[in-house]
């Protein structure tokens, strides 16, 4: 009987139209895989990925008795779960507040600058870098705290800098129920830095431009300006 609950509660959520099919990119849309891991408490999964980190190092032939070492695989398992990884729950989605437009500013609103702290999916290595955010409201406004969330939370997941900003600017879209939104990100991916080519100075731009923003050159260039791109 209780798995026959646990298969609607599944069910419902795979439907809820909250999470489209880029906002959930990377999330496995089978909840019933991986042992039921959307039942699982952030405890059960910690001590899961424990294990197994342990392993991991005991292979590299780490000394696991070792007082430095011994509690890393604890503390990597909450990093992930509890930090790094966090955006890969649903529950974590941001709550937002949406007002009113009520004061009719009719402009661009940006915010800059904002830190964006993600890991490469293909070597679970940091990205690091800059976001830039800007939509023009359709009636609806939100906290300028609330953008810096949302990009923090699609940024806590395993990722590639292209769909992330793609996510932002669909999750502002859809919030906002506005056409006129923009991101761009430059960052640092340590898969190139620190690996591979090994080469420092060469950093990511990605842009995703919609409605006027990609459409109306004069808004397009008040936007990059305002950003410090030309």
């Amino acid at each position: 009987m209780m798995e026959g609950k646990q298969h609607n509660k599944i069910k419902k959520r795979k439907l809820n139209p909250k999470y489209n099919s880029i906002l959930t990119h990377s999330i496995n849309p089978d909840f019933t895989s991986q042992n039921n891991v959307y039942f699982m408490s952030d405890e059960e999964k910690i001590e899961k990925i424990k294990k197994h980190f342990f392993q991991i190092m005991e292979v590299l032939g780490l000394d696991m008795n070792d007082d430095s070492l011994r509690r890393t695989p604890k503390r990597v398992a909450k990093m992930f779960i509890q930090e790094i990884f966090s955006g890969l729950n649903p529950k974590n989605t941001p709550h937002f507040s949406i007002f009113e437009n009520k004061y009719k500013y009719n402009q661009m609103l940006i915010e800059k600058n904002i830190t964006v702290y993600s890991t490469c999916e293909h070597h679970f290595l940091p990205i690091i870098g800059k976001a830039h955010v800007g939509y023009i409201s359709n009636g609806k406004v939100v906290g300028l705290s609330k953008i810096n969330r949302i990009v923090n939370f699609y940024a806590k997941r395993p990722q590639v800098q292209e769909r992330l900003t793609i996510q932002i600017v669909q999750s502002l879209k859809k919030m906002l129920e506005t056409q006129d939104v923009a991101c761009i990100i430059e960052a640092k991916h340590l898969c190139v830095n620190s690996r591979g080519i090994k080469d420092t100075d060469s950093s990511t731009v990605t842009t995703e431009l919609i409605g006027s923003f990609k459409k109306n050159s004069e808004i397009r260039k008040e936007f990059l300006h305002h950003i410090g791109l030309k």
